[in-house]
């Protein structure tokens, strides 16, 4: 029989301790503060206390990781819209944050971002084939959750 050594269970005020530090190096949703206190063996209870605890003291706030999440995956990774707004529906936002959220998007940064996007990759495709090269110039863009109505709208523009 292995000696296994005894699981450590953490204090509420430890596991508080250790949540506030997880949420004050970065913006979370409470899904993943959830998470991570089911995974240091919280019982519901506690978690129930904590949660209230980080959103009392401003440490949890789902507008504000809503509105950070949006503007951070589109300047960074240049995500469309839709792409977003599936994100942030997986972790668990309301629809009024989401709505919230995309306001923090300038519309004519928003453009502008789809025509950089769209010469950049223009540049990369080496496809001949007319069809062939729009299909994939397409796809590329509706992955990254661009609107297909912008996303043919622009092909129709520079092809």
């Amino acid at each position: 029989m292995s000696m296994s050594p005894p699981h450590k269970h953490t204090s509420v005020q430890e596991a508080t301790r250790k949540i506030e530090r997880f949420c004050a190096c970065q913006e979370r949703c409470h899904m993943e503060v959830v998470s991570k206190l089911r995974e240091m063996r919280m019982i519901p209870e506690v978690i129930d206390h904590i949660m209230a605890h980080l959103i009392h003291e401003n440490y949890l706030n789902e507008e504000r990781f809503a509105k950070s999440f949006a503007r951070g995956k589109f300047a960074i990774k240049k995500w469309g819209k839709n792409r977003i707004v599936n994100e942030l529906k997986q972790r668990k936002i309301s629809p009024f944050n989401i709505k919230i959220a995309l306001a923090e998007i300038d519309d004519d940064d928003y453009r502008k971002t789809l025509s950089e996007l769209v010469q950049k990759r223009l540049a990369q495709l080496n496809e001949t084939n007319f069809q062939r090269k729009k299909r994939k110039l397409a796809d590329y863009l509706l992955y990254r959750g661009w609107e297909s109505h912008l996303v043919y709208e622009k092909l129709k523009e520079v092809l």
